[in-house]
């Protein structure tokens, strides 16, 4: 989020001014026209916030460089003057070399903030104890504007957004939300544990399906060089006389010819439909028909199904009052659960069942054909008991136990195909030179 400031003027003359967190300009036009309604006057500028470097000089002291963020030099220059600084320059920083926190900065961050929150530090001490610990300067620069802004009275909601490109949507909503829960380490420690387990999976899953598939892919450059290179350079005078091959040399000499041909052809609708893909599962519609298919893959399918429905249940656990407005907490424990197609049936089924018809929660999540009958049974005996808060914590912990275990299995499985498959591509490429090697005394004028 980007901070965007206003000036205008009213009917009467008086200057009107305020500060926006929005995503970029356009944005904050939209912004800014809906408080043109509320508060009725005519927009003069919108000024984006800057970051400036400068340097300055109190009396005969070494000089300091520095940056601060602004909206105009003006502004910097002032403060510098305020301070009793000689300013010998201010100007606009034009790039930044400050990289993305990586996801397990964040994870970090957040988990050491929870075990200190439980060690009843008061938080802006953590946030100081964390900028000075903190190695990246995006995460570190971030940590020093939510404290100041804390420090400030903002509304912690308020700040965490500002800060979505830094930990991301959901992480910011819950750090925002930890704020004015009453229970900050517990909110901090459940998300620390939702990021750890979505980690986790994410390096299972990697290990299960991409390196596999890396290796899958290499073998099949291997075999493809192989044939379209290797082979015609051993084959090729076998054309040229009237020499019977067998059937595995012949049908790899026609495979061969063939890539040749239409090795050009190949790579280029290859690399096409890539394209192609890429942008149909980059699109909403998309990323919906491919997470509605994927789920229903033969076993990966369901443990992604069982792992999407164990994230919307933590969040769901953290999130969850008996006296508060659980509508909007479905919503974003639906648009956590990684799934497309699982988060349109819960927004666009179970919540207009709930909030038109007036049904209860079960019968709503039912009705979505998502959830498996362990998980309603678990939820239908909590919200008949009283305990839905603690019965969604409880299916959570049972899938991730349930699905670390057999993605396990999975990844062993896995092992043992592609080895099996690579030493089949192996014997196959051995035939395929003995074959030829046997042929080649028989070729006239070749004597050993």
């Amino acid at each position: 989020m980007t901070n965007f400031k206003y000036i205008g003027e009213t009917n009467n003359g008086q200057v009107i001014s305020g500060v926006i967190a929005v995503a970029n300009l356009p944005a904050a036009k939209r912004a800014v026209k809906l408080l043109q309604i509320k508060k009725f006057f005519r927009l003069k500028r919108i000024i984006r916030e800057k970051t400036f470097l400068y340097k300055a000089q109190r009396s005969k002291e070494k000089p300091v460089l520095g940056e601060q963020k602004a909206y105009e030099r003006s502004e910097v220059e002032s403060v510098l003057r305020k301070m009793d600084y000689r300013v010998l320059y201010v100007r606009r920083k034009l790039f930044s070399l400050n990289m993305t926190p990586s996801y397990k900065d964040i994870v970090i961050f957040i988990r050491i903030c929870a075990d200190l929150l439980r060690e009843k530090l008061p938080f802006d001490e953590i946030l100081q104890i964390m900028n000075m610990d903190t190695e990246n300067k995006s995460l570190k620069k971030a940590i020093r504007e939510i404290r100041a802004d804390l420090k400030e009275g903002k509304d912690g909601k308020e700040v965490f957004d500002k800060h979505q490109k830094i930990f991301g949507k959901f992480p910011a909503y819950m750090l925002g939300v930890a704020s004015t829960s009453g229970d900050m380490a517990g909110v901090y420690e459940s998300t620390a544990r939702f990021l750890e387990r979505n980690e986790e999976f994410k390096k299972s899953l990697r290990q299960t399906l991409i390196m596999p598939g890396v290796i899958m892919l290499f073998m099949v450059a291997a075999v493809i060089f192989y044939v379209v290179y290797i082979f015609p350079k051993t084959t090729g005078l076998f054309a040229q006389f009237d020499i019977e091959v067998p059937p595995l040399t012949a049908s790899t000499m026609a495979i061969s010819e063939f890539l040749q041909g239409n090795l050009t052809a190949l790579l280029i609708g290859f690399s096409l439909t890539l394209i192609v893909l890429m942008k149909v599962f980059k699109s909403e519609k998309g990323r919906y028909q491919f997470d509605k298919f994927v789920i229903r893959l033969f076993y990966i399918g369901g443990l992604l199904h069982k792992t999407s429905i164990e994230i919307f249940s933590r969040v769901f656990h953290v999130l969850y009052s008996e006296s508060g407005d659980n509508i909007k907490v479905i919503r974003i424990a639906a648009e956590a659960c990684r799934n497309k197609f699982i988060e349109s049936q819960i927004i666009s089924v179970a919540i207009p069942k709930m909030v038109k018809e007036g049904s209860g929660l079960v019968e709503s999540l039912e009705a979505t054909g998502v959830f498996a009958k362990t998980a309603l049974s678990i939820f239908r005996s909590g919200a008949d008991s009283g305990t839905l808060k603690k019965s969604s914590l409880q299916l959570a912990n049972y899938y991730e136990k349930e699905t670390s275990y057999k993605l396990k299995s999975f990844i062993d499985w896995v092992n043992v195909v592609v080895s099996v498959v690579i030493v089949l591509i192996v014997i196959g490429l051995t035939i395929i030179s003995s074959e030829t090697a046997v042929m080649s005394p028989k070729m006239p004028g070749m004597h050993y």
